[in-house]
């Protein structure tokens, strides 16, 4: 069974949707004046064997999850299950409670959108989420007096927080190509009850090659805590192993990881 890491993991092309949201529409003060979210739980990400996490996260992710680079622009993503539509993580609607969640699954229904001819972005909510109120009143507002509620607020500033991680990630990784550290990588691994897997389709950092970086490259790193995040995503390779266990555990389902943004 070939399974594949590939295509984009970040922002998607005008063509496409990024992962989870299907109806995002930017939120405005009187179209949405009585819109609510209802409280819910992690069971749209049930069926994605990966998700994409930003520089920050590398160090928590990394303790769960293979960490590794995927897509056009190789951003990290962590590796969550081995067959197609299946997160391994995800049990019975909730996540797996001793596993950090993903700052990407935390943020949903909410999500930054860009707009159009500026570098500005504006708070948007999927509204094909089944927490997402029209009518009625279950949940909480998301706008109260005519301006943006406590809970709009706060969806605003993670989506800010997350953007800002965002750029430090492609800065991250813009560096580890400029220095030719990444290379094409596949996890071979055989199950006890006979089933066989291959993951490819994603980029590791070539160990040797980081350990002859340049001191002046090496100090520099140091100073913007980039050495010990390589080193974190290394380790986490070894995650691999906990992975195809956790596999067995489940029952495999069969199929393939489906692309990043398909």
């Amino acid at each position: 069974m070939t399974t594949g890491l590939a295509n984009n993991t970040d922002a998607p092309a005008a063509s496409a949707l990024p992962l989870f949201y299907r109806k995002p529409v930017v939120l405005h003060s009187e179209a949405h004046a009585n819109w609510r979210l209802k409280d819910g739980d992690t069971a749209f990400a049930a069926r994605t064997p990966y998700v994409p996490i930003v520089l920050g996260e590398i160090g928590e992710a990394s303790r769960s999850y293979p960490v590794v680079f995927a897509g056009d622009k190789l951003l990290p993503v962590v590796i969550l299950g081995l067959s197609e539509g299946e997160n391994l993580f995800v049990e019975e609607r909730a996540w797996a409670s001793e596993h950090y969640v993903p700052a990407y699954v935390r943020r949903y229904p909410f999500g930054f959108v860009s707009i159009p001819d500026s570098d500005r972005f504006a708070l948007a909510v999927d509204t094909a989420s089944e927490r997402v109120v029209r009518k009625g009143a279950e949940g909480m507002p998301l706008f109260e007096e005519g301006g943006p509620s406590q809970l709009t607020r706060q969806a605003l500033q993670f989506c800010e927080a997350y953007q800002a991680e965002f750029v430090g990630t492609k800065s991250f990784v813009a560096a580890l190509r400029e220095h030719d550290l990444l290379i094409d990588k596949r996890a071979d691994a055989t199950l006890a009850d006979g089933r066989r897997y291959a993951l490819d389709g994603f980029q590791v950092v070539d160990p040797d090659r980081f350990r002859d970086l340049d001191q002046a490259t090496v100090v520099d790193w140091h100073r913007k805590g980039w050495l010990s995040l390589v080193n974190l995503h290394l380790a986490s390779l070894g995650r691999l192993a906990a992975l195809m266990e956790r596999q067995v555990r489940r029952g495999a389902q069969g199929g393939q990881i489906p692309k990043p943004g398909a």
